[in-house]
């Protein structure tokens, strides 16, 4: 006799987009439709970019540009 398999977990990808400070919740509902549609890859490719985006923020922010 074989043990049951495990269920499969079920990826939610706008779980994961909170959980990383993407505000989700700020969109319409058919764009957070398309956020939820998503992949994992395609989840951790947001979440790197975004990671990437923050750790250079402060440098880019912080410079002001004053035209005379």
């Amino acid at each position: 006799m074989t043990s049951p398999e495990p269920e499969a977990r079920q990826f939610d990808a706008l779980t994961t987009l909170r959980a990383a400070g993407h505000h989700v919740d700020l969109l319409s509902e058919r764009q957070r439709q398309v956020f939820a549609e998503l992949s994992e890859p395609e989840v951790e490719l947001l979440i790197s970019i975004k990671t990437r985006l923050d750790a250079v923020a402060g440098e880019v922010e912080g410079h002001d540009l004053k035209l005379v």
